[in-house]
């Protein structure tokens, strides 16, 4: 079936979205090939060249996608989880500091994937080149309808906790209220992303230094609390909170693992956007090793400020360990916790949906997906039709859903597919070979992050079995349902077709 363009009739000219035809070339309805260069990536494009988005993020952007989308709300609630997770002060930093290590390797190996495959789609274009088309369908399958949605909507939810609260005292905030302005910053977002990929990554670049500062005034008020000499919480860091908690089992570390990661979650998503980056072999793997370390160090840091004020007990009673940080630190200007909150939330989001737009464009370019969702606006030159299917699905999300549950399910699922990618890279070192690697880590990385991906995978699920890591298992294998049909035998019904590409 040829793919169409689909013009905007009233505007009279071509105002909406670009799409292949059949041999890959690209072209509005009735001007194949003419005056469109200016609008493709790279010098000398022809009227055959494959559509590619453009340019734009540089070393700053790069940075700024990452520690953006890294730094959402986790730092502000997960502290609570690691610590009741684990037991003990000491054992809950040295499982920050080693998801901020087990982020860095991954993200490392995931640089040399991406300057060997400069393709937007991340762990999707890796899986295709190592392991063909089921691997790469069953990936795009799960990160379009749960993954990239689930974390959309849950950093949504904790925005609209955070803005809610100051205005209700005391009380709990009301659900609906927070569902609301959920859903209110996911509709703001996605008109950001599609407007514009530089008012986008503006907005990105704007919120995580904002966001920054936050963390500064946060670190800050825990460094003047050393300096008054509060460290009593920190000087036995290895004894017991209680005896209920005093050792932690197997599945209570991947676990404790599974909430330190989900504040580090989106170490890889600048891989997502790699036909974006300018010269991607020096500043995919300069902006991971600038960023990554950056955020661990803000973590411990952080973690450190929260118990010079408060016992282990008040930590793990608290709702808001930042709000109530604030409330015992900054007297008058305690409101200021709630609104970084809320800007480093919006970042993250912002980061997010620009991520998750790439990769519905990169693998409905490939069939796995409706060809709608390789559209991109002729103008503008954004994938507004996979941001729009990202976005209704995680507003769905957000009506339906709550945050624990998300997070579990989002955590195992995610470090089965990041294990996958470690797999693909071991295995292109041996079927690629002589392909170009401008970056290339020890073979020793991958092998370990795949280990610990299965540790984390496994061990929750023999020790503590839960109803998410079972509903997960089996939406990954029902996308064998639509595979087979709809990819494999090409079959395609009325419906679909009209699904599919507009006439």
């Amino acid at each position: 079936m040829p793919r169409h363009v689909h013009q905007d009739a009233a505007a009279g000219n071509a105002t909406g979205t670009i799409q292949w035809n059949g041999n890959g070339s690209t072209y509005p309805q009735g001007t194949e090939g003419e005056g469109q260069e200016h609008m493709l990536e790279g010098q000398g494009a022809a009227k055959d060249d494959a559509l590619h988005l453009k340019r734009r993020l540089g070393l700053f952007s790069g940075v700024a996608l990452i520690v953006g989308t890294m730094i959402g709300s986790g730092i502000f609630v997960s502290p609570t989880g690691v610590l009741e997770r684990t037991g003990s002060v000491g054992v809950s930093f040295a499982i920050w500091i080693s998801c901020g290590v087990l982020s860095l390797l991954g993200a490392l190996a995931y640089a040399e994937l991406g300057t060997m495959n400069t393709s937007s789609g991340a762990e999707y274009a890796y899986f295709m080149d190592a392991f063909g088309p089921l691997p790469a369908f069953l990936f795009s399958w799960v990160s379009t309808l749960v993954l990239k949605p689930s974390q959309m909507a849950i950093i949504s939810l904790s925005f609209g906790r955070y803005v809610v609260e100051p205005f209700v005292g005391d009380c709990e905030p009301s659900g609906v209220a927070m569902k609301l302005v959920a859903v209110l910053i996911i509709l703001v977002i996605l008109v950001i992303n599609c407007y514009s990929v530089n008012l986008a990554t503006g907005v990105q670049n704007v919120f995580t230094a904002a966001k920054m500062v936050a963390i500064m005034i946060v670190i800050c008020g825990g460094m003047y609390q050393l300096q008054k000499g509060n460290t009593h919480h920190l000087q036995t860091p290895f004894e017991p909170i209680s005896q209920e908690r005093a050792s932690a089992s197997l599945a209570d570390i991947a676990t404790a693992f599974y909430t330190g990661l989900w504040a580090y979650d989106g170490w890889n998503n600048l891989n997502y956007v790699t036909e974006e980056i300018k010269n991607p072999s020096r500043n995919l793997p300069l902006s991971i090793i600038i960023a990554i370390p950056m955020v661990t160090i803000c973590y411990v840091l952080i973690n450190v400020s929260y118990l010079t004020v408060m016992s282990p007990d008040a930590l793990l009673e608290s709702e808001a360990v930042a709000v109530t940080f604030g409330n015992l630190t900054l007297g008058v200007m305690a409101w200021l916790i709630p609104l970084s909150v809320a800007i480093s939330t919006f970042g993250s989001a912002n980061g997010t949906l620009f991520a998750a737009g790439r990769l519905c464009f990169a693998a409905s370019r490939e069939g796995h997906l409706m060809n709608i969702l390789s559209y991109v606006h002729i103008r503008r030159l954004t994938p507004a039709p996979g941001l729009i299917f990202h976005s209704l699905i995680a507003i769905i999300m957000v009506v339906s859903g709550s945050i624990d549950s998300l997070i579990d399910f989002f955590s195992f699922t995610a470090w089965i597919f990041y294990g996958g990618a470690m797999l693909a890279l071991i295995v292109m070192r041996k079927t690629r070979r002589d392909a170009p690697r401008p970056y290339k880590v020890p073979i020793f990385v991958p092998f370990l992050v795949m280990f610990v991906s299965i540790y984390l995978v496994i061990a929750p699920m023999i020790d503590q079995p839960k109803l998410e890591y079972l509903y997960a298992l089996l939406f990954i294998i029902s996308g064998l349902l639509f595979y087979l049909p709809f990819v494999h035998l090409g079959y395609s019904s009325k419906i679909m077709g009209n699904c599919y590409a507009f006439e």
